[in-house]
C-alpha cells in the first residue's frame, strides 16, 4: 500500500470522528509523508484533548490527605520498641489498637473550621495510618505510648523476653 492511499484511509476515518470535517489531502505524494502524517495525528490529538476539557474537573486539594509515615522498630530484649514520626499531631488524635502480634496505629488533625479572612491557607486536615507486623509476641495490655517533640514512642513488653539476636556476616560466593 503506498503512503497516499494510506494517508487517504486515515483521513476518511478522522473525518467520521471528528467534529468538524476534515480536509482530504492531494492525491500527489507530499516531500514527506511523515510529516503530513504528523499533522493529521496531531489534528486528531487536539481535538480528542478538546472533547475531554468539558468533563468537570475535582479538586482534591480539599480533600484531607492519607499519610503513612515512617517507622522504627527496635529489639531490645525483653521488649520491643517502636518510633514513628507523628508531626502536627496531638495526643488526643492518635489512636493505637495493639494485639499480639500486630500494632496499628491512626492518627487524624482537623483544621479548625472557622472563617478567617486568609491571605493564604496552605495547612489542611491530614490523616495517618499504619499497622505494622511484629517480628515477636508482645503483651497487649502492657503496652505503652508517648508523644514528644511529634514522636510516638511506643514500648511493646514481650511475651517471652528473649536477647536481641546477633548478626553474622555471610560471604557471598
Amino acid at each position: 500500500m503506498r503512503i497516499v492511499e494510506s494517508i487517504d484511509k486515515q483521513c476518511i476515518i478522522l473525518h467520521f470522528m471528528a467534529k468538524k470535517p476534515v480536509k482530504k489531502l492531494a492525491s500527489t505524494p507530499a516531500k514527506s509523508g511523515v510529516s503530513e502524517f504528523d499533522r493529521i495525528f496531531d489534528n486528531f490529538r487536539r481535538d480528542l484533548e478538546k472533547s475531554f476539557s468539558s468533563f468537570p474537573r475535582i479538586d482534591f486539594s480539599s480533600f484531607p490527605k492519607l499519610h503513612e509515615t515512617g517507622c522504627d522498630v527496635i529489639d531490645e530484649g525483653n521488649q520491643l520498641r517502636m518510633k514513628m514520626n507523628m508531626p502536627g499531631l496531638k495526643k488526643n488524635e492518635i489512636k493505637l489498637n495493639v494485639t499480639d502480634n500486630s500494632i496499628e496505629v491512626t492518627g487524624e488533625h482537623k483544621e479548625e473550621e472557622k472563617k478567617k479572612n486568609y491571605l493564604r491557607k496552605e495547612r489542611h486536615s491530614m490523616s495517618y495510618y499504619q499497622t505494622i507486623p511484629l517480628s515477636e509476641k508482645v503483651i497487649p495490655g502492657k503496652v505503652k505510648a508517648k508523644l514528644t517533640d511529634g514522636v510516638l514512642d511506643v514500648t511493646l513488653p514481650k511475651n517471652k523476653p528473649t536477647s536481641p539476636q546477633k548478626k553474622k556476616s555471610i560471604t557471598v560466593q
